[in-house]
């Protein structure tokens, strides 16, 4: 099953926004349960930035007001092509410590994230590494 390209797992859904959108702009659009981020892209259509839930609240307990999402966006943007495996997609997502990726040939055309990936893929290909202390559960 590794082998299926990964637009057989994408979502088509557009999840652009632009650089000098407001923080208050992209709330309202991560606000959607099924708007796991939003991807910023310039005027020449170019992803430069993503922006997620998490780093607009970093943004608001830092102090921010409504600034645009270019002033605290994450780059650089990882992607993915459309006729990469479901497999290489995820060994992306892993490796880059991402839970979304862009579908980028010459433009935008949809996105992935582990959830999707996950019916294609043995249980241990979605880990993530940590680099902590292993996560105990008590003896019974």
């Amino acid at each position: 099953m590794i082998d299926v390209p990964v637009t057989s797992a994408m979502a088509e859904r557009e999840l652009l926004i632009g650089p000098r959108a407001t923080t208050v702009v992209a709330a309202e659009q991560l606000r959607d349960p099924e708007t796991p981020a939003l991807f910023v892209q310039d005027e020449t259509e170019t992803l430069v930035g993503v922006v997620t839930e998490s780093d607009i609240v970093a943004t608001i307990a830092e102090g921010g007001t409504n600034p645009p999402v270019e002033s605290y966006m994450s780059t650089p943007v990882q992607t993915v092509d459309p006729k990469v495996t479901v497999g290489l997609a995820a060994d992306r997502m892993r490796d880059s410590g991402v839970t979304v990726l862009p579908v980028v040939d010459d433009g935008y055309e949809g996105f992935v994230t582990g959830e999707q990936l996950a019916p294609y893929l043995p249980r241990h290909r979605l880990d993530i590494s940590w680099n902590g202390d292993p996560i105990r559960l008590p003896d019974s």
